[in-house]
């Protein structure tokens, strides 16, 4: 079990998963419009498998899919974090980083806040070369943020192979940004 890193931002806390976050976390995933830009809305029991694995997931690294909690109410509101993508994609291997919020937080900077918090784990203790961010091409929403982080769009997309064919959403767009880029972007 490696040592577990926890963040904390000016508003927000981002830290290991417990046991009550499965049901806020339930319900953010069966959200129409948090789920827009993903093949589907997920079961309770897609979505408690899908937090099983995040918490193992920093239990083994230390690192992972955080939960996000803000410090005024102290209440679940999404995840943020890095990832090992499972899917073989044309850039593998690879760390990304993610998020999904609640609607009712969105527009206040959250995502960009715990990103950028989530860079500095990446870039500043685990000393990794590169994160990448990919989403459906029609994901402004995430695009913005991706760019608001200072992460370079690649020129080409690619199509995600764990979306279906048939799906407007398997074309997909990458984001990258360097150790080095993001040290000078922040120094």
């Amino acid at each position: 079990m490696a040592e577990l890193i926890e963040i904390e931002t000016s508003r927000l806390f981002l830290r290991q998963w417990r046991s009550s976050d499965r049901l806020p976390f339930a319900e953010l995933n069966a959200d129409q419009e948090v789920m827009r830009y993903f093949p589907s809305t997920l079961s309770r029991q897609e979505s408690d498998a899908m937090a099983d694995l995040c918490e193992s997931l920093i239990e083994q690294r230390g690192w992972g899919f955080w939960v996000v909690e803000a410090k005024a109410d102290k209440c679940f509101f999404g995840f943020v974090g890095l990832h090992v993508p499972t899917a073989e994609l044309p850039f593998s291997p690879c760390v990304e980083i993610g998020w999904r919020l609640s609607s009712l937080y969105w527009r206040n900077g959250y995502a960009t806040e715990a990103a950028n918090a989530a860079l500095q784990v990446g870039f500043e203790m685990l000393k990794l070369p590169e994160i990448v961010a990919f989403t459906a091409i029609g994901n402004f929403r995430s695009r913005a943020v991706m760019k608001c982080l200072g992460m370079i769009e690649s020129t080409s997309t690619f199509k995600h192979p764990s979306v279906p064919i048939d799906s407007w959403l398997q074309e997909h767009c990458l984001y990258r940004i360097a150790r080095e880029q993001w040290i000078a972007r922040n120094s």
